[in-house]
Formats: C-alpha cells, structure tokens, sequence
C-alpha cells in the first residue's frame, strides 16, 4: 500500500473508531482525533481490548507511529 493511500484512508478514519495493534500483542481500540506523516496518532475515548474480549478504559491516548504493527479502519 502507498502511503498517498494510507494516508487517504487514514483521512477518512478521523472521527471514527479504529482498531490498532501494537507491538507486544496490545489491541487499542478509539476515536482516531488525527495524525501525522511518522503515523502518530491522537485517539479519544480510548481502550485497551484483552483476547477475552473485556476492556479497560484509557481515555485519550497518543500512540506513536514506530509501535504501530495494523491499524484497522471502520467498515465503509
């Protein structure tokens, strides 16, 4: 995937609900608010979401770009 076209889809993700991976196996679920050319991003509403399905709330998170291993956009 280019990054012209990362960048678009990540475009039209602002203000929805995204779900991220990181490294270490954490899945961070939120309200991407925006983000910049290294993939950092700013979320609202944030939550950590475990294998068994619970969460725990964060709150609004800034999750840098390098940690980043998915980042899966809401259904269109």
């Amino acid at each position: 995937m280019s990054v012209d076209m990362a960048i678009k889809v990540l475009d039209q993700s602002l203000g929805k609900i995204v779900l991220i991976k990181l490294k270490g196996g954490k899945v961070i679920r939120g309200s991407l608010q925006g983000f910049d050319q290294h993939m950092n991003l700013s979320l609202d509403t944030a939550e950590e979401v475990s294998e068994d399905g619970k969460s725990n709330a964060l709150g609004t998170l800034i999750v840098r770009g390098d940690n980043i291993i998915m980042i899966s956009p809401p259904p269109s």
